[in-house]
């Protein structure tokens, strides 16, 4: 009997965004917009983005590592399922993840606009399975803490 090496894990990261839930809808809705602070670092190359913001639709997002860097060469590329909508209120997404070849995870998230003093509460809530090989939720909620970081930047 195999034992399953899936590690199962939940967090929920937010920001406070002075700017209204239109606003920052938008950063999802507009393809050059969610570009600049969803696919774009200074340590890959994005080989592949397809933003398309609509119910039932598939995104997808593929990058290589550079030189210089712990995974140099190497491929990351997310495939996401837009399961709901409510324009300038949430968003609700599957998403799956590999490295290489290799699948490594698969999530749904949850990003939900809340009218706040002076803007917007983004809170994002991410529920996912861990294969092998797999980053593991310490370093994917480090990573959306990073990627909300420049979201807050890019509507500002």
């Amino acid at each position: 009997m195999t034992t399953s090496a899936i590690a199962h894990a939940s967090f929920t990261v937010s920001r406070v965004i002075a700017a209204p839930p239109a606003r920052v809808f938008e950063a999802f809705a507009d393809s050059d917009m969610k570009r600049r602070w969803y696919a774009e670092g200074d340590q890959h190359d994005v080989e592949e983005f397809a933003s398309d913001l609509r119910e039932g639709a598939t995104e997808r997002l593929r990058y290589r590592f550079r030189d210089g860097t712990p995974f140099a060469g190497m491929s990351i590329a997310n495939t996401d399922t837009v399961l709901n909508i409510v324009p300038n209120e949430r968003i609700v997404w599957a998403s799956k993840m590999t490295f290489g070849s290799a699948d490594i995870s698969a999530a749904l998230i949850t990003a939900e606009l809340l009218a706040a003093a002076g803007g917007t509460e983004l809170v994002l809530t991410f529920q996912g399975a861990f294969f092998e090989g797999a980053d593991g939720p310490q370093i994917r909620e480090m990573g959306w803490q990073t990627q909300l970081d420049k979201l807050v930047t890019t509507v500002s």
